[in-house]
């Protein structure tokens, strides 16, 4: 009995250890698209940016919104790409982001286009510019709603697909 109750309590441990450091998630939309989609499982480190560490362009980070959530159950969690940090300057133009008057080389966008329109917009001291990457549907920086994500707002970053199994893959 002794043995068993040692071995309960290691294992309640290393849980405990496990869900300060890890989030799990569930991708719920198509605004990851066709990096991430729907019903996507994902681990999330939410001591990534504790301490000195910022985001970095390319993050696929989580991060609560002011928007409410569709059930009324509070405040809606996003998931988008880090495209700007702080004093950046993002400019949207006949379908192609500038960081910093540079054309970005977006791979992973689902269209590998850019809708809308934005002239220079400098990205504020401890936040962060957001994007989709399926940027017909994605509700993100571009948009007031969401606008750009203080750093205290993220949960963390996502760093690993576990579901589906045949798409396991770091991020």
């Amino acid at each position: 009995m002794k043995e068993f109750l040692k071995d309960i309590i290691i294992a309640v441990i290393i849980v405990a250890a496990i869900t300060i450091v890890i989030k799990p998630t569930i991708v719920k939309e198509s605004s990851m698209e066709p990096t991430l989609y729907s019903n996507n499982y994902l681990f999330v480190n939410k001591l990534a940016y504790k301490g000195k560490d910022h985001p970095e362009y390319g993050d696929i980070i989580v991060f609560r919104s002011d928007i409410d959530r569709d059930d009324g159950k509070g405040k809606k969690m996003l998931i988008k790409r880090v495209i700007g940090v702080e004093n950046d300057v993002i400019t949207v133009s006949d379908g192609v982001v500038y960081r910093n008057s540079t054309p970005l080389d977006e791979p992973y966008t689902l269209e590998g286009y850019t809708s809308g329109e934005l002239y220079d917009m400098t990205v504020p001291e401890d936040q962060v510019f957001v994007m989709g990457d399926n940027r017909s549907v994605s509700l993100d920086s571009r948009d007031p709603q969401v606008g750009t994500v203080n750093e205290e707002d993220i949960v963390g970053k996502a760093f690993i697909r576990l579901f589906p199994f045949d798409e396991i893959t770091l991020l």
